[in-house]
C-alpha cells in the first residue's frame, strides 16, 4: 500500500458539497446512460475509501462503498453513489421519480487501522462512540458499520460490536472469537440534509 495515502481527513465544506453534487449526478445522469461532470471534482485525486448512503423519507434506501483506499476518491464516489442506487440487494433499483425524495449522504474515510487486543474486553476500552466506525473480518465472514450508526441508535460499544457481527451475518458473540479481526476507522460526513 503506497505511504502517501490520507490518514487523517481535513476536507472543507465547499469540497463536501462538490462530492454531493457529484453523487447526486452520478445516479442522475445514469438514467440517461451519461456521465457525470467530473470536473469540479477532479482535484480530489487520491486515493480514498468512501461511502454513499441514500435516504427515502428518513429511511434507509442504499448503502454501498469502498472501505479501502483503491481508487481517486471522486471516481470512487461516482461508483458508490450508483451501487448505492441501483445494485444494494437489500433494495430494489432507484427509480427515477425517487430522486426529489432521496437525500445523499457521504462518507470519506480514514485508512483502516488494525485494533490489537490481549483479550476480548479490550476492544470496549478501544472502540469511541460517535468517532469510530469498525469492520469485522472471520473466516465464516465480514461486514462494516460506519461511525454514525453508533450514534443514530445510541449503541454502547458493546452493542455496536454485536451490531457488526450480525451485518456479517455472524452469531453476536463473534467479535470475541480468537480468529476475529476488528479495525476502526474515522469519517469524515456530508450530508444534503
Amino acid at each position: 500500500m503506497p505511504i502517501d495515502l490520507i490518514i487523517n481527513i481535513s476536507m472543507d465544506q465547499e469540497d463536501g458539497a462538490i462530492l454531493l453534487r457529484l453523487a447526486r449526478e452520478s445516479i442522475t445522469t445514469a438514467f440517461s446512460n451519461d456521465e457525470p461532470n467530473i470536473n469540479e471534482a477532479l482535484h480530489m485525486d487520491e486515493e480514498q475509501g468512501v461511502f454513499v448512503t441514500i435516504h427515502k423519507n428518513g429511511d434507509l434506501r442504499g448503502c454501498i462503498g469502498y472501505p479501502e483506499p483503491v481508487m481517486p476518491l471522486y471516481k470512487a464516489v461516482i461508483e458508490a453513489a450508483r451501487s448505492a442506487a441501483f445494485q444494494d440487494s437489500r433494495f430494489s433499483q432507484m427509480i427515477k421519480t425517487e430522486l426529489r425524495e432521496i437525500d445523499i449522504e457521504i462518507s470519506v474515510l480514514t485508512i483502516p487501522e488494525l485494533i490489537k487486543i490481549e483479550k476480548p474486553e479490550d476492544y470496549l476500552k478501544q472502540i469511541t462512540i460517535g468517532e469510530d466506525g469498525l469492520i469485522i473480518r472471520h473466516p465464516a465472514g465480514s461486514g462494516l458499520l460506519l461511525p454514525q450508526v453508533a450514534t443514530e441508535n445510541n449503541f454502547s460499544v458493546a452493542q455496536f460490536l454485536n451490531c457488526l457481527c450480525q451485518k456479517a451475518y455472524l452469531p453476536f458473540s463473534a467479535w470475541q472469537d480468537p480468529q476475529t479481526q476488528i479495525f476502526k476507522f474515522q469519517a469524515e460526513i456530508f450530508s444534503e440534509k
